[in-house]
């Protein structure tokens, strides 16, 4: 496996030329409660993954909240009284899937450009894959890949300043008791940032985008699917990926919440 380390002169150079957004809109239907608000080391899940934006220097944080959810709507308000860029978008129509949030968050991020904001690339998160580390974000931003069996998936290794640097990791790892052993292994494994050439990939978030392909893609956003089409419909040239199958584990529903709890990646 070839990896490469992102030093802080690289980040710096980054730091005033990129926004994060988050989509944290999600009704959690089939988890049964607001994802945003588990806790993880006494932390909500928003706070948790604003702080890991905080840490690669984004000039902007923008927090997307549904309007229904008050308590959600008011940390991310005290998330921005403590944080100068963080700014929460508040979606009245979350029931219009993902790609409507991301709409919300674009057209939030051209106003600020429109005011000077200096952008050239964007990080898109979700606020449920509870495994992320700063390193793989640190990896998309510098524009490494981490893993060089994309070269065989058809997918580049990033040597350049790619339109898309994208994640990639598994389908198959759902929380099922059948199936726990198996991912536990993986997950404890030093080699566990790879996907074996059978496993069906998703190219998904976390993504780093460059800003200017992001607002030609803000009309044809809809529903749920709208990004990972775009993006898999670019050739290689314009999108690279990083593996790391821990972000297989997000939390959808009540199953995987008591898998997540019961090894400590989340709180009782």
């Amino acid at each position: 496996m070839i990896k490469q380390n992102v030093g802080n002169k690289d980040l710096k150079l980054l730091q005033q030329s990129h926004a994060v957004i988050i989509l944290a809109s999600g009704l959690s239907q089939r988890l049964g409660q607001p994802k945003q608000l588990l806790k993880k080391q006494s932390r909500p899940l928003l706070e948790v993954m604003t702080n890991l934006a905080l840490t690669i220097n984004p000039s902007a944080i923008l927090l997307v909240i549904a309007s229904s959810q008050s308590e959600t709507i008011q940390l991310s308000q005290t998330l921005a009284a403590q944080h100068d860029v963080v700014t929460p978008v508040i979606n009245t129509q979350p029931e219009q899937g993902m790609a409507h949030s991301l709409s919300l968050a674009i057209t939030q991020l051209n106003r600020k450009v429109a005011n000077g904001l200096a952008i050239q690339r964007v990080i898109i998160l979700g606020v449920d894959q509870v495994l992320l580390h700063i390193n793989h974000l640190s990896n998309l931003l510098a524009g490494f890949n981490a893993d060089k069996k994309t070269e065989q998936s058809g997918y580049a290794k990033a040597s350049g300043c790619k339109k898309v640097i994208a994640s990639s990791y598994s389908s198959s790892y759902k929380i099922f008791e059948n199936e726990l052993s198996h991912i536990e292994r993986l997950i404890t494994e030093a080699s566990n940032t790879d996907i074996s050439d059978n496993e069906k990939r998703i190219i998904g978030l976390p993504i780093n985008i460059d800003y200017q392909l992001l607002t030609q893609w803000q009309p044809l956003l809809n529903g749920d699917k709208g990004l990972r089409h775009l993006i898999r419909g670019l050739s290689s040239k314009d999108l690279s990926v990083v593996d790391n199958i821990k972000l297989s584990l997000d939390i959808d529903t009540p199953e995987q919440l008591q898998y997540a709890i019961k090894k400590g990646w989340l709180d009782p």
